[in-house]
């Protein structure tokens, strides 16, 4: 029996030891954020495309044929304004079934923060110069006589007009700019998506919401009548979906 003791406690402290480097692993926590589409309460994916069956809130029926949109900014911050900005962006692209998942190359520590937020599209610092070879390569670009930079989202489909013809709608949202002056004008049209308070205690998934009929309800009710296309140069239609974009976007879930 006494040889047996310093046995079992060498053993305890290996243990212990080992508990203690399994906790500094978790230390650092892996993020994924998972984009899911709807049409209000209805599951959205590209399966769906290319049938006119949504009815938006000015009463037109619509099919969508293009959902692609760019998130960039993912940054968690803590109550004393300490903030981690995750690196990286990610086009999500609902028509090719790709990058509705992203995992930024970045961790986290384990903890509470005040609130979690992305930014819908680029911001200014980044939006500039076309500087991402893999989002020119991707057509992403915006034209220099619109000021350049890139897209934040294109959405494109078919609708029945008033004249019950079935004609197309192009809704591309990028940084505004009004050119009818010497001066081009421009309006900051990227927002960021606010999640909340989260506690991070494991590596964590979260499931974000793109709800796509808010892009035409609320503020402002959008007649594609009237706004379907040549909505880029349209300094107003811009500011308008900037508007309709603050409620798109919901936290469905966390998964730890």
């Amino acid at each position: 029996m006494q040889k047996i003791f310093p046995i079992l406690f060498f053993s305890s402290i290996i243990l212990i030891s080992c508990a203690t480097d399994n906790d500094d692993e978790i230390s650092e926590a892996i993020v994924t954020f998972n984009f899911s589409h709807s049409w209000d309460a209805t599951a959205v994916t590209n399966s769906n495309f290319n049938t006119i069956q949504y009815t938006n809130a000015n009463g037109e029926e619509l099919s969508i044929t293009k959902l692609r949109y760019l998130i960039s900014n993912i940054t968690f911050q803590k109550s004393d304004g300490e903030t981690f900005v995750l690196d990286g962006y990610n086009l999500v692209d609902v028509t090719n079934n790709t990058n509705l998942s992203f995992s930024p190359t970045t961790t986290i520590p384990k903890g509470t923060y005040s609130n979690v937020s992305f930014t819908f599209g680029f911001n200014n610092d980044d939006n500039y110069n076309n500087n991402y070879p893999d989002l020119n390569a991707a057509s992403w670009s915006v034209p220099a006589m619109l000021g350049g930079g890139y897209h934040y989202m294109q959405l494109e489909g078919r609708f029945i007009n008033n004249i019950t013809t079935q004609t197309g709608y192009v809704f591309h949202a990028i940084r505004a700019v009004d050119n009818s002056g010497a001066t081009p004008v421009f309006g900051d049209t990227f927002f960021e998506v606010d999640l909340g308070e989260v506690t991070i205690t494991n590596n964590a998934s979260f499931e974000i919401n793109m709800n796509i009929a808010e892009w035409f309800k609320n503020p402002n009710t959008w007649d594609l009548n009237v706004l379907n296309n040549m909505l880029m140069p349209n300094f107003s239609a811009q500011l308008m979906m900037f508007q309709n974009g603050q409620d798109v976007f919901s936290l469905n879930a966390i998964n730890q």
